[in-house]
């Protein structure tokens, strides 16, 4: 008979709370550092010495090379010398950079400065340190307020990006993001909790040996394939926006954000009806399609709008509300497709796949610009979306699954398998892997018809389950 375990408890911790804000924080600074550059600096590379059009593309999109190069490697490492190192001497690597690129007065120099910001990369060790620092059953919120900070950060990067450039340059953007990462290192040494052991966590950390397995999975490839093409998009867009709002529209650099403000505001509020019907009402497969078929439209719909303000801000609108849902729907669909044991390393290979479209986007996107001028990026961008609607309408329908994580007592594999297959046989578990080393059994759950009470009888005590909306 399985233990009956004890109440559960719905409050996080003094030092839970801590670590979810801190976290959020050091998370937050560094991607506004990056997200400010966003709406000025096609027409501030323009003045570079050393410029032409691939360059600043180069210049836009490199650090996302960077990124997908050394994110699994610093999370790898951060398993063996620790987080807060970890953290702390890619924070030490985004501050160099911001420096070198607010130094440079060539294109070159603040491409070589964008790089070393994206060899800072971190995302992985932080999501990791917040596993540490957390009980299971309060880390789903943790990660929740941690992802969050993306979109708040993208927002006021687009509002904040304009202003400081009327204020203080570009080269004062990137002072200010040197400013936030030795404030984002204050709070990781003053502020963060520190972690008594770091272990591995199967639904967030990469598993190398899943690689193979999630590499070969097509409908988490086609997945990648869409995160890696909306990235290819917005950077590309932010290649020949900018050229068009100022010379077309007539909307000067420093006063964008009058224009981007209230349409990002709106976008986030016409964002949540589709994601509350993707979710609630189970159809995640036809507002994808639609999203992706209105990515498309906006970025065609570019080149033949007359490009009056009112045409253009309708048509960002459109691009925006479509981009926010995508963000918001494709890692959820990781989640839900990614076998139990996988999600970590299938997450890992999202991200990578994210940030290869960042550097595709900015180098790609410069070299049509230059080329051919700014109706070949948004040509280009449209062509994407179709690729990827070709590819995205054989996707089925999702199963809607929970992630579930319970902690759990495995002395030998004996035991493992044993509680494994009692998990199993419970109505509504759809998937369960039980990693003994870890602590830990990786649930997928039907919540509306699994017995919550029933897997919590197998928690360790001391412990309570920890249950994720996927």
């Amino acid at each position: 008979m399985p233990r009956q375990s004890p109440g559960f408890d719905d409050k996080m911790s003094p030092q839970e709370r801590r670590t979810a804000y801190s976290l959020a924080a050091i998370y937050m600074v560094r991607m506004l550092g990056l997200f400010m550059i966003l709406p000025v600096f096609t027409m501030y590379g323009a003045e570079l010495k050393g410029h032409t059009p691939f360059l600043v593309g180069l210049a836009l999109g490199i650090y996302g090379l960077s990124q997908a190069s050394f994110q699994i490697l610093l999370g790898k490492l951060s398993d063996t010398i620790g987080r807060k190192p970890v953290i702390l001497g890619a924070l030490a690597l985004f501050i160099l950079g911001s420096i070198v690129a607010a130094l440079s007065h060539t294109i070159v120099g603040v491409i070589i400065g964008r790089a070393l910001q994206g060899a800072g990369a971190m995302s992985s060790t932080i999501l990791a340190l917040a596993a540490d620092l957390t009980r299971e059953q309060h880390r789903t919120k943790i990660m929740a307020t941690i992802g969050v900070t993306i979109g708040i950060a993208f927002t006021l990067g687009m509002v904040l990006g304009p202003v400081l450039n009327s204020l203080i340059g570009v080269a004062g953007i990137f002072w200010t993001t040197a400013v936030l990462g030795v404030v984002a290192m204050g709070i990781v040494v003053g502020v963060v909790p520190a972690p008594r052991s770091h272990l591995r966590h199967r639904d967030i950390g990469v598993e190398t040996a899943s690689f193979s397995k999630v590499l070969g999975n097509p409908e988490l490839l086609r997945i990648d394939l869409g995160i890696f093409i909306m990235q290819f998009v917005l950077t590309s867009n932010f290649v020949a926006l900018p050229v068009v709002l100022a010379h077309t529209t007539h909307v000067a650099t420093d006063k964008s954000w009058e224009l981007y403000l209230p349409i990002m505001v709106f976008a986030f509020l016409a964002m949540i009806p589709f994601i509350i019907i993707a979710e609630q009402k189970r159809k995640m497969r036809q507002i994808l399609l639609g999203a992706i078929t209105v990515l498309g439209l906006a970025n065609l719909t570019n080149i033949y709008v007359d490009r009056s303000l009112v045409a253009m801000g309708i048509n960002l609108l459109f691009f925006f509300t479509a981009f926010s849902v995508l963000e918001a729907t494709l890692p959820s669909l990781v989640a839900k497709i990614a076998p139990v044991s996988q999600k970590g390393t299938a997450m890992g290979a999202y991200s990578t796949s994210q940030f290869l479209g960042v550097f595709a986007g900015g180098t790609i996107g410069g070299l049509l610009k230059g080329a051919w001028g700014v109706n070949a990026d948004f040509l280009a961008c449209a062509c994407l979306a179709l690729l990827w609607l070709f590819v995205a309408r054989k996707m089925p329908e999702p199963q809607y699954l929970s992630s579930y994580v319970l902690p759990i007592n495995a002395p030998d594999p004996a035991a493992a398998r044993t509680l494994q297959a009692s998990l199993a046989a419970i109505r509504g578990v759809a998937e369960v892997a039980v990693v003994a080393d870890e602590g830990a059994a990786y649930l997928k759950i039907d919540r509306a018809v699994v017995d919550e009470a029933e897997l919590r009888a197998f928690a360790r005590p001391s412990a309570e389950p920890f249950a994720a909306q996927a």
